[in-house]
């Protein structure tokens, strides 16, 4: 793992050698976001924030090849840390000012191929919720515009015709972020307000994970199984109370075992998909629960209409408290539409709706190339519902956001 680093920080910082075997990219995007009301725990209402990111790959040969991206970051809301490290592993609670975001060697001999190192896997192919995606951690210190965690870890796959078998063996778990308590997308319990909460860090598990999947792609049926056997990247909170006044709050992650399969079904004028995942904890430290998503998609000229339901049945309840998003916008309706205006301009709507009616979200998204090497995106988040529901609870976030992208 050392060399792939040390190979990574060479083709990040060095002059091409050839522009045969070596590519390079890098971008800078500002972000500002807007909120017209404030919330009990955060009363800022305007955030910034800015990211230097710079990615490389070289191929020395026909069968190997270094990938790997470094990035930079500065915000004026406390979300980034006040100290200058270089982060590999993505484990504090705020965002490193400099982090590694990928560093990996591909390698491949004829069927068989091989990644090592810090990398992005995503399983599933359902829009909107991948109940079968356990390779995946997100930040979410945004909770509604999260951003996807690379993982460290090692990939071999098989080509066997229309089939891939993958295998995943990751030594450490990198957990997704979760919002930080004193900020608005931490929202107390309507018995615990007033109450100061203690961030108390994080107890993580010491064994790896691994999983397995199968993957076939064919003409009429693209469908896959699953199996995953690790820990949950998504926060338990453990919390201990000292005092009336303060709350001291540690976070685990539950041992998690999960079956899953997807599918997608070309039928005509629409494609018929669907995902499902079946959630047990071999030590029963966590809830025994399916989530699954069943959806359509339809290509309407310029628009790719997505519609569908994402659903949840809970075979045993332990009453564990833990930061779940994913089970948050089940038992919903979800949707989204995307529109490609031209090659320069695109535009994105997105909803999620609670059966019950109880939350609601819908974002708003247009994006353009202003200059060759400009993008200016805008987009409005607009959340409502009751403050016991998962969506409803950040009623108060509804915002506005404006980025500017360079890249060059």
């Amino acid at each position: 793992m050392r060399a792939v680093v040390f190979a990574a920080v060479l083709l990040l910082c060095s002059p091409a050698v050839s522009a045969q075997t070596v590519s390079r990219r890098g971008s800078i995007e500002s972000h500002v976001v807007g909120f017209p009301q404030t919330t009990p725990t955060d009363t800022t209402q305007v955030v910034g924030d800015v990211l230097l990111r710079e990615e490389g790959s070289v191929r020395p040969a026909r069968w190997i090849q270094l990938a790997a991206g470094l990035g930079l970051r500065g915000d004026s809301h406390d979300r980034v840390e006040d100290h200058w490290r270089l982060d590999f592993e993505d484990r504090g609670v705020r965002r490193a000012r400099a982090s590694i975001l990928r560093v990996s060697a591909s390698l491949s001999a004829g069927a068989f191929s091989v990644e090592v190192g810090k990398q992005f896997i995503r399983w599933g192919r359902a829009d909107v919720l991948n109940p079968t995606d356990r390779f995946a951690p997100h930040d979410y210190l945004d909770v509604v515009n999260p951003e996807l965690l690379a993982v460290n870890g090692v990939r071999p796959s098989v080509q066997i015709g229309n089939s891939t078998l993958e295998a995943v063996w990751v030594p450490r778990l990198t957990p997704s972020r979760s919002p930080l308590f004193d900020q608005r997308w931490t929202v107390a319990l309507p018995e615990a307000e007033g109450i100061r909460i203690i961030d108390k860090g994080a107890v993580f598990p010491r064994g790896s994970q691994h999983g397995v999947r199968w993957n076939h792609a064919g003409t009429r049926v693209e469908a896959s199984l699953s199996y995953f056997d690790g820990y949950h990247h998504l926060p338990a909170f453990v919390v201990r109370q000292p005092s009336p006044e303060v709350a001291e709050a540690t976070r685990a992650y539950p041992a998690l075992r999960s079956y899953g399969s997807d599918i997608a079904v070309p039928a005509g004028w629409l494609t018929v998909k669907g995902e499902v995942a079946y959630f047990t904890s071999p030590n029963d430290s966590t809830d025994e629960y399916v989530l699954y998503v069943v959806q359509l998609e339809r290509q309407v000229g310029g628009w790719m209409l997505i519609g569908g339901y994402a659903g949840e049945a809970v075979a045993r309840s332990r009453g564990t408290l833990s930061f779940s998003p994913d089970r948050g916008i089940a038992r919903s309706i979800v949707g989204r539409a995307v529109h490609a205006v031209d090659p320069a301009r695109t535009m994105l709507v997105e909803l999620v709706v609670r059966q019950n009616g109880d939350g609601a979200y819908v974002k708003g998204e247009y994006s353009t190339l202003i200059a060759r090497s400009w993008r200016l995106t805008m987009s409005a988040v607009g959340i409502g519902g009751e403050a016991h529901d998962f969506l409803g609870q950040y009623r108060r976030n509804s915002s506005g956001s404006i980025a500017l992208r360079f890249s060059y």
